[in-house]
């Protein structure tokens, strides 16, 4: 036997485990890429400023896209906030509880919860000046036909379900992850999200033109 096969059923038997990891699972490089977040926020807890900045670069692109996905108008403006009450909150992080992504997109969350109850409203509304809002939804979609019936679906859902499902398709978060953001417990979110996509599957069994697939994928499935 050549001295380096062992070492080679090795590694292979890792990746065998890791392939049987489901839940939140993370793609790869998504560990690493986790942990250099969690140390940042922590070193800025600890009085490195410049470790935030780098949060700052490294996560403005995903939190613009979530508020710009339902405010766009304000977008900008409720970044701006995030980044402020996120500074101030530095200190309330603990990477025991989840993720220094999850924990801004929760800053996010608040942020958009606060602006929504000065303007009286409860959840985002996009006006007719808005582009689509559905865009990166309707792409998950194997058929274009389903695009229209899947904005109806998901616009039926209740609010709570709808937003761990879109924090999960849109936003890329994990369940534990988006269940921290709206603030339930992970099995609370877990059976939320079965019970969501079992209406969004039942609503969207429409009839099959002969030879496509009208099926709903990704996290949407």
């Amino acid at each position: 036997m050549k001295p380096d096969e062992p070492g080679k059923r090795r590694r292979g038997g890792r990746r065998h485990r890791a392939s049987d990891h489901h839940g939140d699972s993370e793609p790869h490089g998504a560990g690493d890429e986790r942990g250099d977040s969690d140390a940042q926020l922590t070193r800025s807890a600890n009085g490195d400023a410049a470790a935030f900045t780098h949060l700052v670069k490294a996560h403005s692109s995903a939190l613009h896209g979530y508020f710009a996905r339902r405010m766009p108008a304000v977008s900008e403006d409720l970044l701006a906030e995030t980044w402020l009450q996120a500074f101030a909150a530095r200190r309330t992080f603990d990477p025991a509880r989840g993720s220094a992504r999850g924990w801004l997109f929760g800053v996010a969350h608040n942020v958009l919860a606060q602006y929504l109850r000065r303007a009286g409203r409860k959840e985002p509304a996009p006006g007719p000046d808005v582009t689509d809002p559905w865009q990166l939804v309707d792409q998950r979609l194997d058929a274009a036909a389903l695009a229209p019936e899947l904005r109806r679906a998901l616009a039926e859902l209740p609010s709570e379900e709808r937003e761990l499902l879109l924090l999960i398709s849109w936003e890329q978060l994990t369940p534990s992850e988006a269940a921290a953001v709206v603030g339930i417990p992970a099995g609370t979110a877990r059976s939320r999200l079965h019970r969501a996509r079992g209406r969004l599957r039942d609503r969207l069994a429409l009839p099959r033109p002969a030879g496509r697939n009208l099926t709903a994928t990704g996290d949407l499935a």
